[in-house]
This record gives structure tokens, sequence and C-alpha cells, in this order.
């Protein structure tokens, strides 16, 4: 039985069920085929397959071990993603298949948290799409892009867009499509996901909102979606604006904007594109005209927000302001 899937703006095909996404009732044709709790039979047939490494992380874990590896396997077709929990992704150079495998202390919900997130990240680099470090609102008929580096805040203020009634397009990863000289953000999947210390900000406790990982016994990032209370936009939006999310203040007059030159707002983007650790030359220089051509037509604003949580929605006032001037 296949399982099928939209997730920004490609169709999945999986042999089991995802958790997190809503099976669609047609079948579209597949864009991806992703293989749970299998590997490649020729994998097993030819380690030799196995070459050079692409990359290896900086972060490490609690015994020194870097928390995932990329290799590249033969003569590059097909790469390996491997973490130190032992989970394993293959993925095919042109980003059409998945392979993913992981050990009998872990689960789906476990795998499934690194396939939505960095594994579908790198597949949407390899088929050439640009994807900014990001979460995207709608507001009014177009998206608003929330772009910042890891605690930045950007999921905590989408979450809070979300509260006030704004449909979210999509969490930590923004896919960028163009068209006709028109910039468009494709829609993720019907969830937002948050630290339980953004979950106490935005809801009173922590425990407000249910664990992506029930099991697991340290990882406590909690997820938002429909049953409580999140609006999906689940169509493509154009590209309206995008806010930077900078360093907090404790400045009364914060939140405040300003708007950022191109030249300093491509600097920016570039910054936070995801997974851009892995690019090589030739998907460097397509991400670089792509993001020129952004910064040229698309207003950047740079966000000063201030460190007091309760300021939250007066953010996203502010910015809805700037937005509608």
């Amino acid at each position: 039985m296949q399982f099928v899937y939209s997730v920004f703006g490609l169709y999945l095909h999986s042999n089991q069920p995802i958790p997190g996404l809503a099976n669609l009732p047609d079948r579209p044709s597949v864009d991806v085929q992703v293989w749970l709790d299998l590997q490649p039979l020729w994998l097993s047939q030819q380690l030799e397959l196995l070459s050079s490494i692409g990359y290896v992380s900086d972060d490490r874990d609690e015994k020194g071990d870097p928390i995932w590896m990329l290799q590249q396997l033969g003569n590059g077709d097909y790469l390996q993603l491997s973490y130190c929990d032992r989970t394993q992704f293959i993925i095919d150079r042109a980003g059409t298949e998945i392979w993913a495998t992981w050990p009998e202390e872990l689960t789906l919900e476990d795998t499934a948290t690194y396939l939505l997130g960095p594994v579908l990240g790198l597949v949407l680099r390899l088929r050439g799409i640009t994807c900014l470090h990001a979460s995207a609102v709608a507001v009014g008929k177009k998206a608003i892009v929330l772009v910042g580096a890891s605690g930045a805040g950007k999921s905590t203020t989408a979450a809070a867009f979300a509260k006030l009634g704004y449909p979210v397009l999509s969490d930590d990863i923004v896919a960028l499509t163009v068209r006709e000289n028109t910039f468009s953000v494709q829609p993720a999947y019907p969830r937002l996901r948050l630290w339980s210390e953004s979950v106490n900000i935005l809801y009173g406790k922590s425990d407000a909102l249910p664990r992506i990982v029930p099991t697991h016994p340290h990882w406590d990032k909690r997820y938002l979606d429909p049953t409580f209370g999140l609006v999906f936009q689940d169509s493509p939006l154009p590209l309206g604006a995008i806010y930077l999310l900078g360093k907090r203040t404790l400045d009364p007059s914060a939140p405040y904007l300003e708007t950022l030159p191109s030249q300093n707002a491509l600097i920016q983007l570039i910054v936070n594109t995801y997974a851009n650790v892995l690019l090589d030359k030739k998907m460097r220089a397509e991400e670089f005209n792509c993001l020129s051509q952004v910064v040229t037509s698309i207003p950047v604003m740079w966000v000063t927000a201030n460190a007091d949580p309760a300021c939250l929605s007066k953010l996203c006032q502010v910015i809805i302001a700037d937005f509608y001037s």
C-alpha cells in the first residue's frame, strides 16, 4: 500500500504512513518515493560503494561524536546521511528516492522528525529549490517570511501569528519557487514545532501541547496542529515580504523595524539559507542568483524584537502594520 502526501510543493509516495502528514485522497504522480524501514538492495550487496565523506557536523553528542555525517556513495549518484543515534537515510542525487532505517530502540516518530526536516531540506536543495531557514505565515493573500538563525524565535513568532488567526504555511524550512519572475512560498505540512519554553510563553504551561516523540527520554519539542487551533495554508502564496529576526533587546521602544539595503539583505539571506553547508559550487551560484532577484523585488526588513515575552503579540502587530503600509 502506498500513502500519498503533499509537502513543500512535492508529492511524496511512502510505503508506510508518515506521522504528522495527511494522506491525500487522490493519487498524483510521484515526485519523491519514500521507503521507510528499508534499504536499497544494492547497498548490502555492494559495500564498496561507500566512498568520500561529504560533510561532518560541527555539533557533537555527549560522547564527542558528530551528530550527523553525509557521505557520497560510489560516484556520487547517492548520498548517505547518518545520525549518531544510528538512524540512516539514503537519497539519490536527483532527489527522487529516499530510504530510511533506524535502530530498534527508536520509533517511526523519531525518524519522521529527521525526514520532515533535514532530509526533505536536502532533497529540496538537490532538486534546485532555494530554501530559507525560516517560518512563513499567510497575511491577506501573500506570504510573509520570518528568517533567522536557530533560537531567533521564528517558530515562536509564527505560533503567535497562528494564535491571532493567521494561517501558517511552513515552519523551519521555507521553500521558494519562481515562475514568471514571481516568487512563491510552498506549503509544508500542518504542524508547527515548538520547544516547551515557547509553549509556556504562548499557552501558559509547557505541557499545553503534545510532544512530537512521546517516548523520547530527553527531547521535549512539541507541536501545534489543527487540533489545537492551527490554521494551515495548504496552497502556495506569492512572497510578500521578508522579516529578519535579529537579537532581542530590553529597549522599551522595541519591537521596531529597519529597512535593509539590498546588499545587506542579500548577505543576511545567504547566511540563513537551509542546508547551505551541503551546496556545491553550481548550487551556490543558483542560490545567489535566486536571492539576488528576491532582494531587488521583495521588501526585506530587519526586526529588533523585545526580549520580554509579553511583547510577542505586539511584535506581530508591528509586522502586520508594516506589511500593509
